[in-house]
């Protein structure tokens, strides 16, 4: 049997290991561009949970495998990251309320959480890291058959997951041409090898300072405040709720906005977080007490604080205010560079979640940008194929509002979508509207590549520069301008009506120039061409073509 203790040193164990090991992860990468961030997403989703471990002194195994779920959660970045956070929150659903638990608890957990994984993916596909924990779960149930106890159940987990990430090549025909193994389930592998060491051997896998994986933090609610702040005290904490009182959570809300604005209050089962702007920052902590537990609890002067940001000048991550539900739709959307930010803006966007490739966003980061706008239908825009299952875990953690997600795959989607919203008519008819609208834009995209590789036939070098028409990869050249034209002329046809050049912060402005001239002279005379700024990172060009 195991129990809190031994649960929370397993957990924390995992997220070291995979902490250590996330770079060869990453390199098991088999596309050439420079997305290769699956070890990072699962270590900076597991890290979360170990950070909120560490102040749990508890011996009762369900509550800290609800500490990890809730961390998870929030925490979880990029579709494997997501994934994983999936699996322990169902994980954590199977071990409810269990002081200790045994093998046979841990596998049926488990099963809990891989069933929840596969219903969250549209189109499961077997050989990546569902396959790795699927079978690893139906390995589990038949070991508890022969010995329930946890170190022989999860020994047989580790080595079936092995097993099953091994055959993962022979079911993905293009990890198999490319020699590697899936890296969703190899970092799946190395967080419960991590949990084996501290269930079997009572040792715990060391944290590396050098692989450190950075969590992003709540920074000040004041950075971008211009306008006179009302309160003086930003205030934060998590209730534990008594699972054996029955309280309603609108309760407190009523109390704090007695006393205070910016309101915001989220539960579930276990946990009531709340923000509030007050100067009464001791009321309000007083009467969390009334429904639980303190869990966590933070107090900050933001008069101070936008003093310091205003005199720093200092550049910061994005900064979200909750704001009251008043408008009637709103927009999210995620996107990298600075003038990407400002045309999603300037197309009707309250807020802008800083993201992209190789920079994908938690779900708690799109949860704040969604929280903070104030309107009672959210919809949001992920604009990258590795962000939606990130946006769409936000849903069911807001209760005051509507959140829709258009799984728009790529910037020129998510452009094209806010272009065709209807305000005549409802939040879920539009997004329906966008997202065919979103359909119908063709893709192009310029970058480097980040590592050497054959793929489709073509030998690449590492720093070639490389074309992807919709997500394929089909140029490789010596200049980024000549690869943009080539990839032009495969996109453009005699339908084609308008054509947006978007230039990365890589890009001088004179060669953006003479990009967009060579595209007016071969395409000007029958469509509408425009050039835009757009300083996002990895990609010199991105082409939109409808």
């Amino acid at each position: 049997m195991i129990n809190g203790e031994i649960l929370k040193q397993a957990v924390i164990s995992g997220a070291n290991n995979i902490s250590r090991q996330k770079n060869s992860i990453n390199d098991l990468n088999i596309f050439p561009v420079p997305d290769g961030d699956t070890g990072t997403n699962m270590s900076m989703t597991v890290m979360s949970a170990a950070k909120a471990l560490e102040e749990f002194d508890g011996t009762s195994a369900g509550e800290a495998a609800g500490i990890v779920a809730s961390a998870m959660l929030r925490g979880a970045r990029g579709n494997s990251g997501v994934i994983t956070s999936l699996i322990f929150r169902g994980f954590a659903q199977g071990l409810k309320d269990m002081e200790e638990v045994n093998g046979k608890n841990l596998a049926a957990a488990l099963g809990i959480g891989v069933d929840a994984a596969y219903k969250a993916v549209m189109k499961p596909t077997e050989g990546t890291i569902l396959t790795v924990a699927r079978m690893a779960y139906e390995a589990g149930v038949e070991a508890a058959k022969e010995d329930s106890s946890a170190v022989f159940v999860w020994q047989a987990i580790c080595d079936k997951a092995n097993e099953a990430l091994a055959i993962t090549p022979e079911l993905l025909p293009v990890l198999k041409k490319a020699g590697v193994v899936d890296a969703g389930g190899k970092g799946l592998c190395v967080i419960f090898e991590g949990m084996l060491s501290v269930i079997k051997d009572g040792v715990m896998v060391e944290y590396d300072d050098s692989a450190e994986v950075t969590v992003d933090t709540f920074d000040s609610a004041a950075a971008e405040f211009d306008e006179d702040i009302n309160f003086t005290y930003c205030t934060e904490f998590i209730v534990g709720r008594n699972p054996e009182e029955e309280t309603d959570p609108q309760l407190l809300r009523e109390y704090l906005e007695t006393i205070g604005d910016c309101v915001v209050v989220v539960s579930d089962e276990e946990i009531i977080k709340v923000h509030v702007h007050t100067e009464q920052p001791g009321n309000a902590l007083t009467k969390g007490l009334e429904f639980g537990q303190l869990l966590t609890t933070k107090v900050e002067n933001m008069k101070e604080q936008h003093k310091n940001v205003k005199k720093s000048k200092k550049a910061e991550k994005d900064v979200f205010t909750p704001a009251e539900p008043v408008d009637d739709i709103g927009f999210v959307a995620v996107a990298a560079g600075e003038g990407l930010k400002e045309l999603f803006k300037d197309l009707g966007c309250t807020n802008v979640v800083s993201g992209g490739q190789s920079m994908n966003p938690s779900t708690d980061d799109i949860y704040e940008a969604v929280m903070a706008t104030p309107a009672k239908n959210v919809i949001v825009l992920p604009n990258n194929k590795n962000i939606i299952l990130a946006a769409e875990q936000t849903v069911p953690m807001v209760n005051d509002r509507n959140v829709v997600i258009v799984p728009t795959r790529t910037i020129p989607q998510g452009m094209t979508a806010m272009l065709n919203f209807d305000p005549e008519i409802s939040a879920e008819s539009n997004a329906q509207l966008m997202m065919d609208s979103a359909q119908n834009v063709g893709t192009g995209l310029v970058t480097f590549a980040a590592r050497s590789s054959e793929f489709g036939g073509k030998k690449i070098k590492e720093g070639d520069i490389i074309a992807l028409e919709n997500g394929k990869l089909t140029i490789t050249e010596k200049s980024a301008v000549k690869a943009l034209v080539k990839l032009a002329k495969n996109m453009v046809n005699r339908d084609t009506s308008f054509i947006t050049l978007i230039y990365g912060e890589e890009v001088s402005e004179e060669d953006a120039n003479k990009a967009y001239e060579e595209l007016r002279d071969k395409f000007g005379s029958r469509t509408d061409i425009s050039l835009v700024k757009g300083d996002q990172p990895v990609y010199y060009f991105i082409l939109s073509v409808e």
